[in-house]
């Protein structure tokens, strides 16, 4: 009875810290609910693999399987008809009885519970570091981060579905991540690379000579255009001109505006010209910058994983 009378307070602690979380995410404008796994689909992954019986860090574990609405993004109970499950977990805790390990699906370096959520709960507001679990790894080629929206998660996996076409990472590890902050972008790098192989293939001298490879035009596209225009924005400064955008959003306006331009003056005004005319036309005003830059603060995105791009595989 001690210990039932022990996990009611708790889970009745546990419910108004929940409560006042919701309040203020509300206030910030941020999610406070655990991320549905279905929504892991957007990452197109390429199959799954058992991983086996190990612990994983509780703080690690950001999702469930089809109880994301009964907890929050905490872990916290939001239902008061849960408080039975979550009293008998926690009193069997207390009481010294060893839990089963929980089922866990693997998705980057975050968790989404199978089975155990109620464990998970227990777990985490009780300030335990690791819980065993059964592991199954997702294999996605752009992991997800755990304040990921939806829409995050659709343009990371369109980013999959790119690198695999263009196969980016083998032919040129290393390369600077091209993360996008609206969908529906990298049909467009697509375009710009076969037009890179289209223009490569009838340059003056090339009579007689094998047609030039699509990795010859990724080659082609990623150095003389793309990271052309990348290194001319860190030159003169022009993501601090544009809060909340990517060196992808920017590569594509200033093409956009290149071609502009090259057809007003009559030749080709290069990358450079291009990316300085494009930010002292369309960069926003400073009180402007200034007011996106505490929103984005505010909600904890200023510099979030999908705003400043993301290695594939980390």
């Amino acid at each position: 009875m001690f210990a039932r009378n022990q996990a009611k307070q708790e889970v009745e602690r546990a419910r108004l810290y929940s409560d006042m979380r919701d309040f203020l995410a509300v206030l910030r404008r941020q999610p406070n609910e655990l991320l549905p796994f279905e929504w892991m689909k957007q990452l197109a992954p390429e199959g799954e693999h058992t991983l086996g019986l190990q612990p994983i860090p509780v703080d690690s574990i950001i999702g469930s399987v089809d109880r994301y609405r009964e907890f929050d993004r905490h872990y916290l109970p939001k239902e008061a008809h849960l408080d039975e499950r979550w009293i008998s977990v926690r009193a069997a805790q207390l009481e010294g009885k060893e839990l089963p390990p929980i089922q866990v699906y693997k998705v980057g370096g975050l968790y989404f519970v199978k089975d155990g959520n109620h464990r998970v709960s227990v777990a985490r507001r009780n300030g335990q570091k690791f819980i065993d679990a059964h592991v199954i790894e997702l294999d996605v080629t752009v992991p997800p981060d755990e304040h990921d929206t939806l829409k995050d998660l659709i343009i990371k996996g369109e980013y999959a579905s790119f690198l695999r076409a263009t196969r980016l990472d083998e032919i040129l590890p290393g390369h600077r991540p091209i993360l996008f902050t609206t969908p529906g972008r990298y049909a467009r790098l697509l375009e710009h690379i076969r037009t890179r192989q289209y223009y490569l293939d009838r340059k003056p001298g090339r009579e007689g000579q094998p047609p030039v490879t699509w990795q010859e035009a990724i080659r082609s596209w990623y150095g003389r255009l793309y990271l052309r225009i990348v290194e001319n924005i860190d030159l003169h400064d022009v993501m601090y001109r544009f809060p909340g955008r990517t060196e992808a959003d920017l590569y594509l306006w200033i093409m956009d505006h290149r071609y502009f331009l090259t057809q007003k003056y009559g030749h080709d005004v290069g990358s450079e010209e291009a990316t300085v005319d494009f930010t002292t036309q369309f960069a926003p005003k400073r009180f402007k910058r200034w007011t996106q830059r505490m929103q984005l603060a505010w909600q904890g995105r200023l510099d979030s994983p999908v705003k400043r791009g993301l290695e594939p595989g980390t």
